[in-house]
């Protein structure tokens, strides 16, 4: 996305194709608020600043089988030196919906691991009326009583990925290391657990 106005445009159209603010947060990969923002600006019915945030395209690598396979080789590779330096296993790749899912799949074939996939409450279609909640296939595996490591693309807030850790340490998991491509939010632990990230963003003023 190269300016505000392509934002605006962007977001409105894909609610007008039926996705809900979450979904489209997902997609542009800024934050929910920042999504509601761009709606109600681009409709003129506000006049705040927009929030501090960062819109992040990966679509070059996203696109590209062979790129995805190379960088989740290199998030492989940090998690070994992670998961080694804190005495930790892997059973099971947790992948959070949706573009987790290609990282987490090649990540678990690199680590000889077990496939498990989480879609967070911002991708329900009533998450707006605060009534959804996230929840594992059961198309993929379990994590009861099993070690666990969680791969997302980004941190924008890290409320999915406290979501995420919530619901798999209710769910019997233990949870050894998130990691992400790119960390907007700066940190190196969400709720207690490590992160790991290929990129850091972090703000100077």
């Amino acid at each position: 996305m190269k300016n505000i106005e392509t934002l605006m445009k962007k977001a409105t159209e894909l609610k007008a194709e039926g996705l809900v603010e979450g979904q489209i947060s997902e997609e542009l990969n800024i934050s929910s608020e920042t999504v509601t923002w761009l709606l109600t600006h681009a409709a003129k019915t506000s006049t705040t600043p927009g929030p501090k945030d960062i819109s992040v395209d990966w679509s070059i690598i996203g696109k590209s089988a062979f790129r995805l396979s190379h960088i989740s080789q290199a998030l492989s590779d940090i998690l070994y030196e992670t998961l080694d330096e804190n005495e930790g296993g892997v059973d099971v790749v947790v992948g959070i919906a949706l573009s987790g899912l290609p990282l987490a799949s090649m990540v678990a074939s690199d680590l000889g691991s077990e496939l498990a996939v989480y879609t967070p409450s911002k991708q329900m279609l009533s998450r707006e009326s605060k009534k959804a909640r996230g929840n594992l296939s059961a198309n993929f595996s379990d994590v009861k009583d099993k070690e666990c490591i969680i791969i997302d693309d980004v941190v924008t807030s890290g409320q999915t990925l406290e979501e995420t850790v919530e619901y798999l340490d209710e769910h019997g998991a233990k949870i050894n290391a998130i990691a992400v491509l790119i960390d907007k939010k700066g940190t190196d632990e969400i709720a207690g657990v490590p992160v790991v990230s290929l990129l850091k963003v972090i703000r100077v003023n």
